[in-house]
């Protein structure tokens, strides 16, 4: 664990110091711990603190609840990922209000290569579940990770459809780790854990109250590539993600639905305004993003004259799976000891068989 810890967490605690703020005081000093070691008339002169902010960071002393959450944290090998962390999700972390610290657990790589999130009403149609469904269903030959907000409605026929297809996806929650809502999807997220993650910017103790869906929601915005309302009426956190999501520079799409259809009220008019892209099928949505799989000549020499043990066999087949493969996913699926698979991928990597990559990636060369 980090000695910086106690510090990021502190942060993101301090009074009328928000995302931004943190983004730009860590900017100026480094790291949190630099932050509240700073004198205070350096504080000051730094762009959108002044006298207020400085005077809250000086005055912060609220650690010993900072040290409860650190037990919580090990204790359910919860992974913190700060603005800095090379793990922090890239994507996120170029929208101006990114979350100054992250809560997860999880084995999903938060920077893999397609990344899409799909949203809408908690009062979903069947129309709105098939769709999800098919949409889901299609994208599995992708090798894409999905994200939602684990509510009711979409957002959990998401989920589950994606866990029935073994893809990838993670629930971002407008809480703490401490707790699931809603309670009816305890289980739901046990799977996703299994196959993905939980995330969250919240720390432990903190309830759903309304106006944290919204920061919810610009986490669901901001990690993917795009984001998919299926189903939403005129008003609502789907309508508001949406707009997130074009303030992010990020694609929108949305599946069309009957002019008399209140549910579908949403996307309709995100389409007729120009907000949104309409949807109609997988195929589509795979061509405007440039996901169509090229053709790639096999190389079957690679394996002709290489000795491997039968662990390296396990991790060669992994690696020929998909293009790149975070390290968590090689200890889930392979199911070796992480002993094993480590001295595996070394001897992989000294025979130019295999080569790493930033964020614990890894590929066939």
């Amino acid at each position: 664990m980090s000695p910086d810890l106690i510090y990021q967490i502190a942060l993101t605690t301090i009074p009328n110091i928000g995302p931004v703020q943190a983004k730009i005081l860590v900017n100026a000093f480094g790291n949190a711990e630099g932050v509240f070691k700073a004198k205070k008339d350096t504080l000051e002169v730094i762009d959108g603190i002044g006298e207020v902010k400085a005077n809250s960071i000086k005055q912060y002393n609220n650690f010993a609840s900072i040290e409860d959450e650190l037990k919580f944290v090990e204790t359910h090998k919860i992974q913190p990922i700060f603005i800095t962390d090379p793990s922090y999700p890239q994507r996120l972390l170029k929208c101006y209000d990114s979350p100054t610290l992250l809560y997860y657990r999880g084995t999903a790589n938060l920077n893999a290569t397609k990344i899409i999130s799909i949203i809408g009403t908690r009062n979903n149609t069947e129309y709105g579940k098939q769709v999800t469904e098919q949409l889901v269903t299609e994208l599995k030959p992708h090798d894409v990770l999905i994200i939602s907000g684990l509510a009711y409605g979409i957002d959990s026929i998401a989920h589950k459809s994606a866990v029935q297809n073994n893809i990838t996806n993670i629930g971002v929650l407008a809480h703490g780790l401490d707790k699931i809502y809603p309670a009816q999807h305890t289980s739901l997220a046990k799977q996703l854990l299994l196959n993905g993650g939980l995330l969250t910017e919240f720390r432990k103790g903190t309830l759903p109250d309304r106006h944290n869906f919204p920061k919810r929601n610009r986490i669901v915005a901001g990690m993917a590539d795009c984001t998919i309302v299926v189903e939403t009426a005129n008003r609502g956190g789907s309508m508001i993600t949406a707009e997130l999501a074009r303030g992010y520079n990020r694609d929108v799409f949305a599946f069309p639905g009957r002019i008399n259809d209140s549910k579908s009220a949403g996307c309709n008019y995100l389409i007729k305004t120009n907000k949104a892209v309409m949807l109609t099928d997988t195929t589509q949505l795979v061509q405007a993003l440039g996901w169509q799989q090229k053709k790639i000549a096999k190389q079957p020499q690679r394996q002709l004259f290489i000795d491997l043990s039968p662990e390296e066999t396990v991790l060669m087949q992994l690696l020929q799976e998909r293009e790149t493969v975070h390290i968590d996913e090689i200890f889930l699926k392979s199911g070796l000891t992480s002993s094993t698979v480590a001295a595996a991928m070394l001897n992989l990597e000294f025979q130019n068989i295999v080569t790493s990559l930033p964020g614990k990636m890894y590929k066939l060369v």
